[in-house]
C-alpha cells in the first residue's frame, strides 16, 4: 500500500494537493481551489479524481467543487459544522471521526478558529496531515470566525501530532511569515536558518511546503506561545498560553 502526493500552485498563492493510492487508483484533491489547476495536475499525473477532502468553506478552497463533481462524479467529504456552506458535499465529518480512503484510515481533527467548522485530515500510516488554513509554515490562519483561545486549542491539537508528520497547508505565505516570526524570536537560531532557506527557495520560485510538525515546533511562533522565552520576550510572563498566542496573532494582523 502506497500513497503518492502531488502539490501544485493554484490561484495567486494557494496550493492544491492530490493524494493518490497506487493500489486502487483512488485520488483525492485536498480542497478545490481552482478547477483548471486541478485538472492540469490530474492530467500530468494520469490520475482520475474520486474524492475531494474539504477543510473549510472559504471560496478559495471550494470554488472547484461543483464543476469537478459534475465532471468526475467524485465524492465530496467536508466539515459537518459548515455543510450548508460547502458546495456539493456528500459526506459530513467532524472531530474524532474516521473514514477509509482506499486502505488507509483518515482521522478528522476539529480545528475551529479560522472558520468555526474548520477541520484537518490526518493519515497516521502515511504520517501526513492536511491542515487547510489553520496552520502555515511559520504562521497560522487569521482568526475570522472563532476566538484566539479557540484557535490556540486547535493549534495545540496539531502540535501533538508526531513530530515526523508531514504537513500540507493551503497557502504560500512562508516568506512573509518568516520575517514576522523573527520579530518575535530574533535569537532563535533554528528560525533564522529556516528563514534563510525559505529566501533561497523563493528566489528560485520553488515551494516552501510541505513542512513538518518538528520544523514548526522549532520555528513557528504561533505554536511556541507556551515557551517561556517567547512569553518573556513579549513581557507576558505568567500569562495563559492562549493569551500569548492572541498577542502574537494581533501583532501579525497589524504587521
Amino acid at each position: 500500500m502506497t500513497l503518492e502526493f502531488h502539490q501544485f500552485p493554484a490561484r495567486s498563492d494557494n496550493y492544491g494537493v492530490l493524494v493518490h493510492d497506487t493500489e486502487t487508483g483512488m485520488t483525492a484533491s485536498i480542497d478545490a481551489p481552482e478547477v483548471a489547476a486541478i485538472k492540469a495536475a490530474l492530467a500530468a499525473k494520469g490520475w482520475q479524481l474520486t474524492h475531494i477532502f474539504t477543510t473549510h468553506h472559504h471560496q478559495d478552497h471550494t470554488e472547484g467543487n461543483a464543476a469537478l463533481k459534475a465532471e468526475t462524479g467524485c465524492e465530496i467529504i467536508g466539515p459537518r459544522g459548515e455543510a450548508a456552506k460547502v458546495p456539493g458535499i456528500d459526506r459530513q465529518v467532524g472531530g474524532g471521526d474516521t473514514f477509509r480512503f482506499a486502505n488507509f484510515e483518515v482521522r478528522v481533527i476539529e480545528t475551529p478558529g479560522h472558520t468555526l467548522g474548520h477541520i484537518a485530515y490526518f493519515i497516521p500510516e502515511a504520517k501526513v496531515a492536511f491542515v487547510g488554513d489553520t496552520l502555515f509554515a511559520m504562521g497560522c490562519g487569521r482568526v475570522f470566525e472563532g476566538t484566539h483561545e479557540m484557535m490556540w486549542n486547535s493549534l495545540s491539537k496539531l502540535r501533538r501530532l508526531p513530530p515526523d508528520t508531514t504537513v500540507y497547508a493551503g497557502h504560500e505565505y512562508t516568506q512573509s511569515n518568516a520575517r514576522f516570526a523573527i520579530t518575535i524570536e530574533p535569537d532563535n537560531a533554528a528560525l533564522k536558518a529556516r528563514a534563510a532557506e525559505v529566501d533561497a527557495l523563493r528566489a528560485k520560485r520553488q515551494p516552501t511546503l510541505p513542512t513538518s510538525i518538528a520544523i514548526e515546533l522549532a520555528t513557528n511562533p504561533f505554536l511556541r506561545a507556551g515557551d517561556a522565552g517567547v512569553k518573556a520576550s513579549l513581557g507576558m510572563d505568567g500569562a495563559a498560553d492562549w493569551q500569548v498566542f492572541g498577542e502574537i496573532r494581533k501583532r501579525k494582523d497589524n504587521a
